[in-house]
């Protein structure tokens, strides 16, 4: 699995395995989502991705690279701090443009309607 993080520049070892990436991601996703949705136009798209990583119908190679760039997407502290306002996520985005472009043929039309469902302001006060 690893040749799918060499083309993102991402070393798998220190994101960990990709049990410990899906905790990580688990746990933060909506948060970090709902901070970066005015930086990230395609907040959609990751939520979606995000759902197509946790469908067990997904090839794991699929899950890996979501989760790696999901992974790197929920860390505070990467190449360019989140904290930065204005520019703290750009470099999330573009770990998650490049990985959206990969595994877009993943991306199925439930996981949009998953995405679509927890992006509306009514799911954001039950998540």
């Amino acid at each position: 699995m690893a040749a799918s993080y060499d083309n993102l520049g991402i070393d798998p070892e220190y994101l960990g395995p990709e049990e410990e990436r899906e905790r990580k991601v688990r746990a933060r996703i909506f948060d970090v989502a709902r901070k970066a949705a005015g930086q990230i136009p395609f907040m959609e798209d990751v939520i979606a991705a995000y759902y197509c990583a946790l469908d067990p119908a997904t090839p794991s190679r699929v899950r890996g690279a979501i989760l790696a760039a999901l992974a790197y997407f929920v860390m505070p502290l990467d190449v360019i701090p989140d904290v930065l306002l204005g520019v703290g996520f750009t470099d999330d985005a573009s770990v998650l443009m490049g990985v959206l472009a990969l595994v877009r043929a993943h991306v199925r039309d439930e996981h949009l309607d998953a995405a679509r469902e927890a992006l509306t302001p009514k799911s954001r006060k039950r998540s």
